[in-house]
């Protein structure tokens, strides 16, 4: 009876602590149009909160966060929280169409949700049209309480949102190239914290400055935030040792640059060990392809406390815009933690193989300027938005808004890295979304091809993380390359870069039930076409199933 006694004290205590860890965090997200100047150029456009970029969100594991969102822009808008998994409540993930219908002009809509399992650097951004190029911000999770970082403790943080910037309307400048059937015009910089740096004209109080002082340790939280470019980045003279990735920790490495695609969060330590100066933080794009990208490189100061801001920064070396030695070797060098605490729970056994081919391609366009219009697809299919959200369609059971035929496979195997291919480019174009069964283990094998060309594509999963267990240049080998897989500490992440001519193999276990967007993070390649959803069924349990959708879900 005493030990009774005892056992329910202790379980009390120890359940009024986790009520006393768990918090709600509140954030009100105004969307609003003001006049921001960078590069001699003023333009109206859509921000949160006044802010460019926006506000950051911080929470703590096991908190619940809701962030009530009010439009009083022209434009539709929702807003996706990038990484974070919404169990059971897709109605909180936020791509316009998918899990939602969006905000519309005068309306709000709160996103709530809970942060469950996860800690580190994610992001948020909008999630309809091309509106993210200006409205996103970082999410910083912090561990739970008396919970310690898998790696020495940092004497400061800061976060470094790396960006892209046009002189010209975005929204316009993506319509203008839709109407063409060309790819709209690249951005005119990129950006650190939303400023361009000095090496740009106008741009001297436009630069983000950090200041340091010698023998401190620092951790940046870094975030690829730009629309179409997978970016270097950088510190003159200074090493970076990666300890997390998309919000999950990893074996720390040291390199004196790292590779980021857009959607994806790099953390790193910086020591500041070097002879006390200014010295330039720098990003500029990786593009291993013959297509064009904005190439010039943005930069930031990381200062050290008392050096004159008179005295000129220290310029860094990045590799080659198209080293791509140098981004097959990083992305090597990323692997899981894989410690008790922080488990690689890699599925060893597959229920499901998936192989999608990624296309380019040309549909006829009788308006359009060449008469034909650049298209994207997955397994030669071109994804079509609908107009009621699909998560809706699948929790309501409403019929005509999608079907779930999307191919395992593509429809018709060939070379797919061989000669480039420039004759049957038109693709299907549907609405078709694959079935998943609740809690059944998936590996998806995603194939770039030489359709028109060959060209890297990072890959987001919304609702999950998964494993990168495999990736090779050329065309993959059933038969041979699954041998080679690393199923011990691979890494975990939910955006990957499927290598220009290669492939890529992800691994996840379908134990979220909802509908969830995959996609290309090249907000081009998106609006293409490039992207599909998968519907994974609810499972046996009342704790499976999809929770019922919010009251002041927006109406489509």
């Amino acid at each position: 009876m005493a030990k009774l006694l005892i056992f329910l004290v202790f379980g009390f205590l120890w359940f009024n602590c986790q009520l006393a860890e768990a918090a709600l965090k509140k954030y009100q997200f105004d969307i609003q149009v003001a006049n921001v100047s960078r590069l001699c150029h003023a333009k109206p456009m859509v921000i949160v909160n006044g802010r460019f970029p926006g506000p950051t969100i911080y929470a703590r594991e096991g908190d619940r966060v809701q962030i009530n969102v009010t439009n009083h822009a022209q434009y539709n808008m929702s807003i996706h929280w990038h990484g974070l998994k919404q169990y059971r409540n897709g109605w909180a993930d936020g791509p316009a169409y998918i899990t939602q219908c969006p905000i519309k002009t005068g309306n709000s809509y709160v996103y709530d949700f809970n942060v469950t399992g996860q800690r580190g650097t994610l992001w948020w951004h909008a999630h309809i049209l091309w509106l993210r190029a200006t409205v996103y911000g970082a999410v910083v999770i912090l561990p739970s309480q008396g919970t310690p970082f898998p790696f020495p403790q940092p004497d400061r943080e800061e976060v470094l949102v790396l960006g892209e910037w046009w002189n010209a309307d975005v929204e316009l400048v993506e319509n203008q190239g839709n109407a063409l059937g060309l790819p709209p015009n690249m951005s005119d910089a990129h950006t650190i914290n939303g400023k361009p740096g000095p090496l740009f004209p106008c741009s001297e109080k436009y630069t983000f400055a950090m200041e340091v002082e010698r023998g401190k340790t620092y951790l940046l939280r870094i975030v690829n935030a730009a629309l179409n470019d997978e970016l270097f980045f950088t510190i003159a003279n200074h090493t970076l040792t990666v300890v997390e990735i998309d919000a999950v920790y990893t074996k720390p490495f040291s390199t004196d640059a790292i590779l980021i695609a857009p959607g994806q969060t790099t953390n790193v330590l910086v020591s500041a060990n070097q002879i006390p100066g200014r010295y330039f933080m720098a990003a500029r794009p990786f593009m291993d392809a013959p297509v064009p990208v904005d190439n010039k490189t943005a930069t930031a100061i990381f200062q050290y406390k008392g050096i004159p801001e008179s005295v000129l920064p220290k310029l860094p070396n990045l590799p080659a815009p198209n080293d791509t030695e140098f981004a097959l070797s990083y992305d090597k060098k990323l692997r899981s933690l894989n410690s008790p605490k922080y488990p690689a729970n890699v599925p060893l056994n597959v229920d499901r193989n998936l192989f999608y081919t990624i296309g380019l391609g040309i549909n006829a366009c009788p308006t359009c300027v060449n008469g034909t219009r650049f298209t994207a697809s997955l397994n030669n299919i071109s994804f079509v938005m609908p107009h009621t959200a699909l998560l809706q369609a699948h929790y309501f059971d409403i019929k005509g808004v999608y079907t779930t035929d999307f191919p395992d496979k593509p429809p018709t195997p060939f070379n797919y890295t061989g000669a480039p291919l420039t004759a049957n480019l038109r693709t299907t174009q549907g609405t078709r979304l694959s079935k998943i069964a609740f809690s059944s283990t998936v590996e998806l094998v995603i194939q770039d091809t030489n359709l028109l060309t060959v060209e890297s594509h990072p890959f987001h999963l919304h609702g999950y993380n998964f494993f990168v267990v495999g990736t090779g240049i050329g065309n993959f080998d059933p038969k041979k390359d699954p041998a080679k897989y690393n199923l011990i500490d691979p890494p975990e992440r939910n955006t990957v870069g499927v290598p220009t001519g290669g492939w890529t193999a992800i691994r996840f276990r379908a134990d979220n039930p909802g509908v969830w967007f995959f996609h290309c993070h090249l907000e081009l390649h998106t609006g293409w076409g490039l992207k599909t959803a998968f519907v994974v069924e609810d499972g046996p349990g009342s704790d499976h199933h999809v929770l019922p959708p919010p009251k002041d879900l927006p109406p489509c």
